[in-house]
């Protein structure tokens, strides 16, 4: 089953994406109990809008030797041997939804990379949840983009600018 998330007649609600053309409207959330309704909209008549809003989002980085060493090598850093990712929070500002515009800060360099990543979409509330047990809490996947400002990435020892400004995190 494919959910979006959409905006139509000044109204945002949850469908479900049929055959590529059409999207049916359902009353609640795939994150609750929903209802599917007998509103059809073609996705062309529609905005789509970031499938999700997370209240809590992280993200994993520097999570495989290759790009370890770039990291390294970019910003002139020790090489650090990981053996687990590291884990950043980032904001709801920052998401933005499919065809929207990333804006360039005034003040930001032109030092701007774009890495594609998998979003995981977690549908029930979790902690301290076993590995066994860790997949039957994810809701389903999208895709994302991460786009670093690598110059306050550098300057400021953060990643709350360079990571998290507005528009810094299409998704959908």
């Amino acid at each position: 089953m494919k959910w979006c998330r959409f905006e139509a007649g000044g109204q945002v609600r949850y469908g479900i994406v049929e055959d590529e053309t059409r999207v049916t409207a359902v009353d609640g959330s795939p994150f609750d109990t929903y209802q599917v309704t007998s509103t059809h909209y073609s996705l062309s008549d529609i905005k789509l809008l970031a499938p999700v809003i997370p209240t809590t989002f992280y993200a994993g980085g520097l999570n495989y030797p290759v790009h370890n060493q770039w990291w390294a090598d970019y910003s002139g850093s020790k090489l650090s041997n990981r053996t687990e990712p590291g884990i950043g929070y980032r904001t709801q500002n920052a998401i933005i939804a499919h065809d929207e515009a990333i804006v360039k800060p005034r003040n930001a360099s032109d030092e701007f990379q774009v890495e594609g990543e998998l979003v995981v979409v977690i549908g029930k509330p979790a902690k301290h949840v076993s590995k066994a047990d860790a997949l039957s809490y994810v809701l389903g996947y999208t895709i994302g983009n991460d786009v670093s400002q690598r110059t306050w990435q550098i300057e400021d020892g953060s990643l709350w600018r360079a990571k998290n400004s507005d528009t810094f995190k299409p998704m959908g």
